[in-house]
């Protein structure tokens, strides 16, 4: 009987040829619905030569994006019929859900098979997500030497060059000429990174002393000496240095690659732009996150690790808002008298807390950046000490007018425009100071910030308003 599991001899170069088309179909809108569609009727009747037809020829990230919308049980089917066939790229870029169904399904030597083919640091993404016992069965699976360098990558910690590193790259002592460098990387053949910019150009002590874009190796002539063509390094990574600061000196010195180092300075790998580009993205929707109060986020949670990571936060934003209830309940008997208060006084803490978020969101982003540091900090403070007041000025003349001629009284006015004001000014202050004082502390500014200064400008806003028209009521 014909085995449908495997492809028949010359099958997978036919589906290669219809994999332009196929992109298309993938990446577009009404025709990847139609697309999706065909797919889970061809696992719904177990057809794995039309699966091979439609997944074969997809670029490794169309099909893992095209997998990641399909019912479970179709992920399944194909898994099952033609999980071991697909590119081993595909394993990169699956998300959290799929790659556990992969890992359920396929026998270990094929995942292990799979990984293996990865570069360094996709195959350690890949493995760091498994659980122990899964990861100790996949590793036992692979070459030794594989092994050794996922274990090393693995023993650095997370978030860290180590870990983010790619261990294939390309090295040429200094005295070698641009033909010889060719030569070797053609007799070498597949065991060169699958993507690499630069030629990094090492000591006898294999220290990295420079680097060779291949754009000009390739225009130079063979007997040209790497030591004339390489330029100095800007940038040299140690394997504990924190991503967030690789990806900043990328950034900082527009890098496409850039070498890391072992404790002696012997070159050890590379990280590559693709890579940072995936930490900036990280890094990013981390703050965002942080910054809305929620620790972690993501549409595959369940309830119980939603409400987990929430409900905290929640908890503490009630106790604010009860700390502020409290002192408007010093002034309820004014209040009681004056219903204009009772109107006016949320207007004036809603535009002190977005006036107070807009200081932090800068400050967050600029601590991130490292462009607001301990010698530029005061110049920032007073620079959002004088903005909060111009803004705080505007704002507050337009807002007494408002209250002057819907109440009828110059006392609710003069109120209302000294509130906002009083609350434009220190929403300035407080939104830089928070996270440069949480920053000293060594705390994440982008995690807890939000929470004080919320409350601060709301506390600042009821009070002051509250004691203002105390004052010119009494």
């Amino acid at each position: 009987m014909e085995n449908l599991t495997k492809p028949r001899h010359g099958e997978a170069s036919e589906f290669k040829s219809q994999s332009d088309e196929l992109r298309e179909i993938a990446q577009s809108g009404e025709k990847r619905k139609h697309f999706i569609a065909t797919i889970i009727g061809a696992a719904g009747d177990h057809d794995p030569i039309s699966l091979r037809k439609l997944l074969l020829p997809l670029h490794p990230a169309d099909c893992a994006s095209v997998l990641s919308e399909l019912p479970e049980e179709s992920v399944r089917t194909i898994i099952k019929y033609i999980g071991e066939e697909l590119d081993s790229e595909v394993f990169a870029e699956l998300d959290e859900d799929t790659r556990e169904l992969f890992v359920d399904i396929l026998p270990t030597a094929a995942l292990a098979r799979a990984i293996e083919d990865l570069d360094s640091d996709d195959a350690v993404a890949f493995v760091e997500e498994l659980d122990e016992e899964e990861r100790a069965e996949v590793l036992a699976q692979t070459s030794p030497e594989f092994r050794t360098n996922i274990e090393g990558a693995l023993s650095f910690e997370e978030e860290t060059a180590g870990r983010l590193m790619q261990r294939e790259f390309v090295a040429a002592p200094e005295f070698w000429d641009v033909g010889r460098t060719i030569d070797h990387m053609r007799a070498v053949g597949e065991d060169l990174p699958d993507l690499f910019f630069e030629i990094y150009v090492v000591d006898p002590m294999f220290k990295p002393i420079g680097a060779v874009a291949v754009s000009r190796l390739m225009r130079a002539p063979r007997n040209k000496s790497l030591k004339d063509l390489m330029e100095n390094l800007h940038v040299v990574v140690k394997p504990e240095t924190d991503q967030e600061d690789v990806a900043l000196s990328f950034q900082k010195y527009h890098l496409i690659s850039a070498p890391v180092v072992d404790v002696a300075g012997r070159l050890n790998g590379m990280i590559t732009v693709d890579d940072i580009v995936q930490v900036l993205q990280e890094e990013n929707e981390e703050d965002m996150l942080a910054l809305a109060g929620v620790s972690d986020a993501s549409t595959t949670d369940d309830v119980f690790e939603s409400v987990k990571s929430r409900l905290p936060w929640l908890m503490i934003n009630l106790f604010i808002a009860l700390v502020n209830s409290t002192v408007i309940s010093k002034f309820s008997g004014l209040i009681e008298q004056v219903v204009a208060l009772a109107v006016l006084m949320p207007v004036g803490s809603a535009l002190g807390g977005n006036a107070g978020t807009q200081t932090l969101a800068v400050a967050v982003r600029a601590l991130a950046q490292k462009e607001l540091t301990s010698e530029n900090s005061m110049r920032i403070v007073w620079r959002e000490f004088f903005t909060g007041t111009l803004n705080g000025i505007a704002i507050g003349l337009v807002f007494a007018t408002v209250a002057g001629l819907w109440f009828h009284s110059w006392i609710i006015a003069l109120a209302a425009g000294g509130v906002i004001v009083i609350d434009f000014v220190v929403a300035g202050l407080v939104g830089i100071l928070v996270p440069l004082g949480l920053k000293r502390l060594n705390y994440d500014p982008a995690v807890a910030s939000s929470i004080f200064v919320t409350f601060i400008t709301d506390l600042v806003g009821f009070s002051a308003f509250l004691t203002i028209a105390f004052f010119l009521l009494k």
